[in-house]
This record gives C-alpha cells, sequence and structure tokens, in this order.
C-alpha cells in the first residue's frame, strides 16, 4: 500500500505545480518537451552545414548572423499580434512551424536538395519561433499562475532549462557521432510536435486580451514599439532593461574567447574545454532549485539585486588562469560560481517582470527584450573580436569582464526596500506608456 508523500518531504517548486492544476502541468510538460529537444538539437545546423555542404567558417558566422538579426526582425510587427490575441494557440503555431521547418532539413537532404540558403530560412525560422513563444507563453503563464506561486513555477521552468542545457548538448553530440548530423535535428523537430500536441490537450480559457477589449489592435508603429516605451518609463525595467543588455552581451561575447583562450593559449585539450563548458551548467539548476527559498528568506528585490551583481564578478577570474590544471580549476569555479548567481537571479527577475508590466503589454515587453538582445549581442560579439584581434583574447576577456563590473551601477539600487506586495500588476503611472 503506497501513500502520499508528506509535504515537507516533496519539492516546494513541485507543489507549486499540483496546486496549480493540470493546465500549469501540461504547459510544464510542453515545455519541458521542447526544452529536452532544443538541448538535443543545439548546434545541430551548424553540424549540418559542415558535414553535409562542406560550408566554410564564414558561411557558419553567417548561419548565426543572418538568423539572429533577421529573425528578430521579423518579430517586430508580430509583437502586437501576439498581445492581441490568445497565447496558447500562438505556442501551438510557433511549435508547428519550428517542427515543421526543421523536418524540412532531413527531408531535403536525403532527396538531395539541402542548400545552404535553406538553413538560412530554417535557423530564422527557429528565432522567429523561439521569441514569439518566449512573448506568449510568459504572458500565458501568468493567466495560468496564482501570484503567490509564480516564484516557485518560474523556478522549475528556470530549472528544466538548465537541466536540459546541461545533458542536451552532449547527447546531440553522441546521436550525431553515431546516427549521423540529421538525428539531432530529427530529435528536435519531434520535440517541438510533441510540445504542439501536448499544450492542444491544455483545458484552460484564457481571459479576453485586454487591448482587443479596449477595441485596440491596429499593428501601428505606436503599438509595435509599446513594448519598449513601456520598458522606458519604468523606473526599474529601464535599469534592469540596460544591465540584461550589457550582461548577454558580454557573455555571449566572452564564449568564443574563452575558447582561444583555452585551447590555443592556454594548450588545454578539447576534452578539457568541454568540461569547463558542461560542469557549471549544473550550478544553474541548483541556483534556480535555490531561487524561492532565498527569495522567501530575503525578499524578490534584494534577491534580485544582489544576484545580478554577483554574477557580474566572475569572469574577472578567468583570463588570470595559468595553463595547469589548477588554471581549469579555477576557469572552472569561476563559470559556476556565475552560473549558480544566475540562475537564482532568473526566476526572480522572471517573477518581478510578470508582476511588474501591466496587463495588455506583457508579451510586447517579453518580445521587445528578446530582440533587443538579439541584435545588440552581435555587435558586443564583433567588439569583441576587434580588441582580441589587436591585442589577444586574455586582454579582450578583461575588457569585457571591465564592463560587467561598471554595470552593476546600472541596477536598480534604490529598489532594494521596495516591498513584494508594491511589485503589482498594474499600469505604469506615465502618459508616455500608452501606445
Amino acid at each position: 500500500m503506497t501513500t502520499d508523500p508528506q509535504p515537507d518531504t516533496v519539492p516546494a517548486a513541485v507543489r507549486a505545480l499540483r496546486r496549480s492544476g493540470p493546465p500549469v502541468r501540461q504547459a510544464w510538460a510542453a515545455y519541458a518537451i521542447s526544452q529536452a529537444g532544443s538541448g538535443i538539437g543545439a548546434g545541430a545546423l551548424p553540424l549540418v552545414a559542415i558535414l553535409l555542404l562542406d560550408a566554410s567558417d564564414w558561411q557558419i558566422s553567417l548561419l548565426a548572423a543572418v538568423a539572429g538579426i533577421a529573425g528578430a526582425v521579423a518579430v517586430v510587427p508580430l509583437g502586437p499580434w501576439v498581445e492581441f490575441h490568445r497565447k496558447r494557440p500562438i505556442m501551438i503555431g510557433v511549435d508547428l512551424l519550428r517542427g515543421v521547418t526543421l523536418l524540412s532539413v532531413p527531408v531535403a537532404a536525403w532527396t538531395g536538395g539541402l542548400t545552404f540558403g535553406q538553413l538560412c530560412l530554417v535557423a530564422a525560422a527557429q528565432t522567429v519561433g523561439t521569441i514569439v513563444s518566449s512573448a506568449a507563453s510568459t504572458a500565458y503563464l501568468r493567466s495560468l499562475v496564482p501570484g503567490d506561486q509564480l516564484v516557485m513555477v518560474n523556478s522549475r521552468w528556470e530549472s528544466t532549462m538548465w537541466t536540459a542545457s546541461t545533458l542536451g548538448p552532449p547527447a546531440g553530440g553522441m546521436l550525431a557521432s553515431w546516427l549521423g548530423a540529421l538525428a539531432a535535428v530529427l530529435i528536435d523537430a519531434a520535440s517541438f510536435l510533441l510540445s504542439a500536441v501536448t499544450l492542444g490537450r491544455v483545458r484552460h480559457r484564457e481571459p479576453v486580451p485586454v487591448p482587443v477589449i479596449a477595441g485596440r489592435g491596429r499593428h501601428s508603429m505606436a503599438e509595435m514599439t509599446a513594448g519598449w516605451r513601456h520598458i522606458g518609463v519604468h523606473p526599474v525595467l529601464v535599469r534592469l532593461f540596460g544591465h540584461a543588455l550589457i550582461f548577454g552581451g558580454c557573455i555571449v561575447a566572452s564564449t568564443p574567447l574563452i575558447a582561444v583562450l583555452m585551447l590555443r593559449d592556454l594548450g588545454f585539450s578539447p576534452a578539457q574545454y568541454g568540461l569547463a563548458l558542461g560542469v557549471p551548467c549544473a550550478a544553474g539548476v541548483l541556483g534556480s532549485v535555490l531561487a524561492p527559498r532565498i527569495i522567501r528568506w530575503a525578499g524578490l528585490m534584494p534577491t534580485l539585486l544582489a544576484a545580478g551583481a554577483a554574477r557580474c564578478l566572475w569572469m574577472a577570474v578567468i583570463p588570470f588562469a595559468p595553463g595547469t590544471t589548477a588554471g581549469l580549476v579555477l576557469i572552472i569555479a569561476a563559470d559556476t560560481a556565475l552560473l549558480l548567481c544566475a540562475g537564482i537571479f532568473n526566476p526572480a527577475f522572471s517573477t518581478y517582470r510578470m508582476r511588474a508590466v501591466a496587463d495588455g503589454y506583457l508579451a510586447r515587453v517579453t518580445a521587445a527584450w528578446a530582440v533587443s538582445s538579439k541584435v545588440a549581442q552581435p555587435i558586443v560579439i564583433a567588439a569583441a573580436g576587434v580588441v582580441a584581434a589587436a591585442v589577444g583574447a586574455r586582454v579582450a576577456l578583461l575588457g569585457l569582464a571591465g564592463v560587467l563590473l561598471a554595470s552593476m551601477v546600472v541596477l536598480p539600487w534604490r529598489s532594494w526596500t521596495t516591498p513584494d506586495s508594491a511589485v503589482s500588476i498594474g499600469p505604469v503611472q506615465t502618459a508616455g506608456a500608452q501606445p
């Protein structure tokens, strides 16, 4: 005979999902399925380009740049459409888009018609789908989850993402080694199609989007830019937005520089480099699990600010690592600390943004955030690359670390004492917030 576990033996995030009911659990299952597929399929399209099309180095870079920027630009006019319509059908639609476009890659390869241009289009569709899905799912999740459970549920979403990011790429690499480059693409495509089916089973009546009730919905320039303007007039969000652009750009720009530093300058092996990339990701899972307890103890804003500042400290350690075992340990330890802080910060930030953004703006704010990141990151990568070419990867990393340390000033420190109850959903009291 079995009995249900006692409440104190069940993780708080699991209890939150249970209390939220079947729709939240089904939405989480769909998210977990798509994240698992994306983890396995990470890097699959460049791998296909290299192994099947013999693409050059500049073409691989072009694939990433064109897909990111073209996809981000395409999302801008879609922002109002997402905001003014029910979110679950949109989430299902973009899952189908991503699944079908990925499925076209192995079909074209098997029929001998695969081209580099097709890969660029598929990659752009993945970017569009990712941004639109994030915008729609953020607003959808807020309609599903009671306010007092947002931290717990965001923690579960975050830990799911980190787990997929930790386990997926090695699994995808092994699949590509055993079954070929198209295997990971097929699994990624299947995960999106299965996610769409899972979302289709959710039984939850969404509230009518606020702009539709108000009779708005014109896809004018004002509507398309409302997400940025809403951020701009919010005294806390605008600072978090600026800090996020700096942090994301520096982290993405540091990845190729760390590869150069470890593999060329310090003489580490590819296996050691892979170890340095993989091991710290477990800290992201740990941070996301710890986040709800820390927020309950310290409060939402102190947790957000402390973790946001702490994640900026650790890159400064990496350029001083020697090419020895101690240096490898130092790099792994620095990345582990950085990702632990990021794992704590992200659920706190997601919860704050869900609570702080007014009804009728959340999808556009989320899309504006993602589009800005997609545009800013290539700029920071290019600037860091120019510096590295001139003075070396180690100095370029030191420069990025300095920018990260300086970005701590941008955080909204005056909000440290803001009580959690004051972070509520409602319009920003500024006329410029209205589209």
